[in-house]
């Protein structure tokens, strides 16, 4: 029996989860959470915390971590 949509994208966002979890994923919920944490304290602008989360999606491979992204499509 093959699993439904739902069930997919239920397993998909567990799997997200379980890699923030385990420390696997480099653009986790807290750290875009930190990073506009800094942009509602007035740290940094928007665009530089779009940019900063970029460089981190970027850097990710060589950290030999996944982003949130990878983590969905593999989940």
């Amino acid at each position: 029996m093959s699993r439904t949509r739902f069930e997919a994208a239920r397993e998909k966002r567990n799997a997200v989860k379980a890699g923030e979890a385990a420390g696997e994923i480099a653009d986790s919920m807290e750290c875009r959470m930190a990073l506009m944490a800094r942009v509602e304290a007035g740290e940094i602008t928007l665009a530089q915390a779009q940019a900063e989360l970029k460089k981190i999606k970027r850097g990710a491979k060589a950290a030999g971590k996944l982003t949130r992204a990878q983590a969905f499509s593999r989940g």
